[in-house]
């Protein structure tokens, strides 16, 4: 199988025009895409927070059913209600078989119950992707999908109003031989994309591991042959790492980034195990994609088990969903108290984390004076923000292709930026409406600042 899985490192090697063209939007430094050059900055990935003020874990185990580390979370365009589909046990004697739990909240944190379960599509074993296509679709009896694993492959149904499931289709739609899936509408490139998990030997990897691939179909029936996107490398990785899929996507700018379930069946949460038979720790690592296809992995842990024990997310931490609430990110996970196969039925359950938009990878500066130049770019813009949190100062300055400041756009010309913002408005003596289609390069001079990315409008 062709193989599009690539490891992050500071000197990565890549395949860009020149000059880059940038779109209206968020435009991050998850990675050295963006930059050309840079002085005195360290890159610095941003774990989220758990924070005492949400009850978690949201969703239980025993009183809700929840039994499985997947989950959509959905906020309705017109009522603004939050709506979360998870995988609900069928009974306790059931490990391969499950049901559809559905529930609703105000906020997001606080969920209506009793939950639902919905009615089978068709029988499920492990699986609640959803898409929500929007009120526009021009099919609405078909608005809402959902696919699943059963019996060796991705299935998928339909749904007016994401309560009431039909099968698209009687057959799977695209066989893979591990029992973890998901969809999602790539709306970059107008396709839909399937994340599955598969058993494989591998030249870069000892022994049959959970390795992830991807697929691409226009209609959700027909899919592209599959690749791998994660792959474990024993040059690199410690231990025996392996890869329980990937899901959270989220689109932002030209990026799609997504929550990876590093699995390492090797460790054990507690030493001595309790059970004596426990296994398996998990946490969640980050990975993006800048052409849908080729997708990067960060070796660094994003959000780690919680290492109390007694805690309800001792053993794992897996991030499956990724929503976007005012200026933050609502972070929903799983967490298993003590192993990857112990007490499934009470012992896996949905909790949240929040942190601040497009906040995963920071450029930091210190005392020194820092600084970040860009390749050279072209933009159709009226204005720019960045996102930061600055303690010193920032400043921005535009240069020509000869690395000459443009008039109106030097250092000086730069109102200063101080504070913590998502969106500090950039402002120059001269507008940026001036520089369309020029080929310019941007520079940033940080001082004690976090960086983490700007956005055009």
């Amino acid at each position: 199988m062709e193989t599009k899985a690539k490891i992050y490192k500071a000197k990565m090697e890549y395949i860009k025009p020149t000059p880059i063209m940038l779109n209206r939007g968020a435009h991050l430094f998850l990675d050295e895409f963006l930059i050309e050059s840079s002085s005195n900055i360290a890159r610095q990935v941003n774990r989220p927070v758990r924070d005492p003020e949400i009850p978690n874990p949201l969703v239980t185990g025993k009183e809700d059913g929840c039994f499985q580390p997947y989950m959509t979370v959905i906020r309705d365009p017109e009522s603004k209600k939050f709506r979360l589909w998870y995988g609900h046990r069928v009974d306790e004697s059931k490990s391969g078989e499950s049901h559809i739990g559905y529930m609703e909240s105000e906020d997001g944190i606080n969920w209506s119950r009793p939950p639902f379960v919905l009615k089978d599509p068709a029988p499920i074993q492990f699986g609640t992707s959803v898409i929500d296509e929007g009120l526009d679709y021009p099919y609405p009896e078909r608005r809402f999908k959902f696919s699943w694993w059963k019996d060796g492959g991705l299935k998928v149904a339909s749904s007016p109003d994401g309560l009431n499931w039909t099968a698209m289709s009687k057959n799977i739609v695209l066989p893979h031989n591990h029992d973890i899936n998901s969809i999602f509408y790539d709306s970059i490139r107008k396709r839909y994309m399937a994340t599955i998990s598969v058993y494989e030997t591998g030249e870069k990897w000892s022994g049959n591991r959970r390795v992830t691939m991807q697929s691409y179909s226009q209609d959700l029936l027909n899919w592209e042959k599959p690749h791998y996107i994660l792959t474990p490398d024993d040059t690199l990785d410690k231990g025996e790492t392996q890869f329980y899929a990937m899901d959270g996507f989220l689109v932002r700018g030209d990026l799609v980034i997504g929550m990876v379930k590093v699995l390492r069946d090797d460790l054990k949460a507690d030493d001595p195990p309790d059970p004596p038979n426990q296994y398996g720790i998990g946490y969640t690592a980050l990975a993006w994609t800048r052409d849908g296809e080729t997708w990067t992995r960060d070796q660094e842990v994003f959000f780690d088990r919680n290492m109390e024990k007694g805690t309800w997310d001792h053993a794992h931490a897996w991030i499956d969903e990724q929503l976007i609430v005012n200026d933050e990110v609502y972070l929903y996970y799983c967490g298993y108290a003590r192993g990857h196969k112990v007490n499934r039925f009470e012992e896996r359950q949905i909790g949240l984390l929040r942190m601040k938009l497009d906040r995963y990878v920071s450029r930091v500066a210190g005392d020194i004076q820092g600084y970040i130049q860009t390749p050279l770019l072209t933009f159709d813009a009226d204005s720019m923000t960045i996102n930061a949190k600055i303690d010193g100062e920032a400043r921005v300055r535009i240069l020509d292709t000869d690395g000459k400041t443009i008039k109106g756009f030097d250092w000086e010309d730069c109102a200063s930026i101080r504070g913590d913002s998502i969106a500090h408005p950039v402002k120059w003596k001269g507008f940026l409406t001036e520089l369309k289609d020029k080929k310019i390069k941007i520079e940033f001079s940080l001082k004690q600042a976090e960086f983490y990315g700007f956005e055009l409008y």
